[in-house]
């Protein structure tokens, strides 16, 4: 089976020794995002709102990379540290998604990288062309 490492300037670099993704087979395996804005490396501001609908914008960078889309996600895990923005991250995913929506979990964590709120990595069904 062959790997393709994925990478785009259009969503934040990573910030350790990984891939933003790796495309295996008919698989594509997508590192967490944290709301970094890809241009500063910077968390973006205005609160949690704002840090979900970046985290997704970064998502989608990646997987348009790859020649992907969210409709391609089979499996969505997401990373919150108050779990009481789960009700807000679902009403932003049926923004982002359309049915049928992705296999998925929540998780309260202590904390994420740089001080973020909400963390997010996905795995998505994206066979080679």
């Amino acid at each position: 089976m062959t790997r393709e490492i994925i990478q785009t300037e259009n969503a934040p670099a990573a910030i350790g020794p990984y891939s933003q993704a790796v495309h295996a087979g008919d698989t594509l395996y997508l590192s967490g995002q944290i709301p970094l804005d890809p241009t500063t490396m910077e968390l973006v501001g205005g609160g949690i709102e704002n840090q979900i609908r970046q985290v997704f914008t970064n998502l989608q960078a990646v997987l348009e990379a790859a020649g992907a889309s969210t409709a391609d996600i089979a499996k969505l895990n997401i990373f919150l540290t108050d779990l009481s923005h789960f009700p807000l991250v679902n009403e932003i995913m049926t923004e982002v998604f359309g049915e049928p929506y992705p296999a998925r979990a929540a998780i309260g964590v202590a904390a994420l990288p740089k001080g973020a709120q909400v963390e997010m990595d996905a795995i998505a069904y994206c066979p080679r062309g």
